[in-house]
């Protein structure tokens, strides 16, 4: 069974790391999900969701909003001691949705000052999957650059940039679009969108 972490930032775009935690749990992952402080208020502005409290009070509300699985945990941002600090238990693979732009930038720098910039700084050096999902327009040429640096350090760069080849209906289409591809790139079956050339009769 894989074990995957996502990682919700500050930047808008909540929605994208709760539809890949769910789709993740739903394909028998372990998931560990992680928050900025920052998270957590875009959450609440976004979703509605208030998930305060202690780190175990917070765990208790994850796992309640997604049925109940126990494949779900959760490390506060300031855990340095958590299993995936360590790259002798680094997790498969790592995703940061939506990523904002000052995480891309302290990531960039090598810095390791939360959980979140400290495992990915371990899915780099270990050569793990880091995918993030940058969730900013317009880019300058600071954000540019970071995501460039990056990426030539082996993080795979997935832009929340959706398709309309499909012809999306609902918001929730573009946002599982998003999702699909964080998939592929993960290597898990899915069929949350029509994939070019399929037939959709």
């Amino acid at each position: 069974m894989q074990q995957i972490v996502v990682a919700i930032t500050g930047a808008s775009g909540s929605i994208y790391g709760l539809r890949l935690t769910e789709e993740l749990l739903r394909a028998d992952c372990r998931v560990v999900l992680l928050l900025t402080r920052s998270g957590l208020d875009v959450l609440r502005y976004e979703t509605g969701l208030e998930w305060e409290g202690t780190t175990y009070e917070r765990k208790g509300l994850m796992r309640d909003y997604f049925g109940g699985s126990r494949k779900l945990e959760h490390h506060g941002e300031a855990d340095m001691f958590a299993p995936i600090a360590s790259g002798s238990s680094a997790p498969q693979a790592m995703v940061i949705a939506p990523c904002s732009m000052g995480t891309a930038g302290r990531l960039a720098a090598g810095l390791g000052s939360n959980l979140i910039e400290r495992c990915a700084d371990v899915m780099l050096k270990e050569r793990r999957d880091l995918i993030l999902v940058p969730r900013e327009t317009p880019f300058n040429q600071l954000h540019l650059e970071n995501l460039l640096r990056l990426s030539r350090a082996g993080a795979h760069i997935l832009p929340a940039m959706p398709a309309f080849y499909h012809r999306p209906k609902k918001v929730e289409e573009l946002v599982d679009f998003v999702v699909g591809k964080i998939l592929d790139s993960l290597k898990i079956p899915h069929k949350l969108f029509q994939r070019w050339g399929e037939d959709g009769s």
